[in-house]
């Protein structure tokens, strides 16, 4: 087992002993969506050797891996919560919690980067509070930071929810994000 791994699922293993230590933890009856978690693992026959199909299944059907599950998962796998927490964090494909409603994509390829993707970022994070794979509490934005977008001549570019944004700075991108921020404001008036 390689050194990294083995030091992921041991702090996967300390997160969530902390986690229950402080009642974070939910018992399996209160498990969010748990009869489709069951499903799930019912399809893959509570195969341990399936972890990764299987958390690709969870994913699929609730747009995320639960955290509060995973020690309901290893349960029913016969393997420790730490391995599957430590399979989640792993991979950038899983997340722990679910996307917002805008998903911000800002590119950070090298022609980005020279013209002032980070500046574009660090206003992202001091607007809404999140880094990049983090989502609002409101659940209104996700935040992710993708290698290239394909728009290299219209650097520094965004892409919220298949929107292009180009040639950004930081008080353009300050006018963007409230531009979303006031269609939902409206649409729950």
């Amino acid at each position: 087992m390689p050194p990294g791994v083995t030091e992921a699922w041991k702090s996967a293993e300390k997160e969530l002993v902390e986690l229950a230590a402080a009642g974070n933890v939910l018992e399996a009856t209160e498990i969010p969506q748990k009869e489709e978690i069951e499903k799930v693992i019912q399809k893959h026959k509570k195969d341990p050797t399936a972890i990764i199909a299987i958390l690709q299944d969870v994913q699929d059907v609730l747009d995320y891996v639960p955290k509060e599950s995973i020690p309901f998962m290893a349960e029913e796998l016969g393997t420790s919560p730490a391995k599957i927490y430590g399979i989640v964090t792993f991979y950038a494909q899983f997340r722990l919690q679910p996307k917002g409603k805008y998903i911000i994509l800002l590119c950070v390829g090298t022609a980005c980067h020279v013209n002032g993707a980070q500046l574009v970022g660090k206003t992202i994070t001091d607007e809404l509070g999140i880094s990049g794979g983090e989502t609002t509490e409101d659940g209104l934005f996700t935040f992710e930071k993708v290698a290239c977008i394909g728009c290299c001549s219209l650097s520094p570019v965004m892409v919220i929810n298949e929107e292009t944004y180009a040639m950004l700075n930081p008080e353009a991108t300050r006018k963007v994000l409230k531009e979303y921020r006031d269609r939902e404001k409206a649409e729950q008036n």
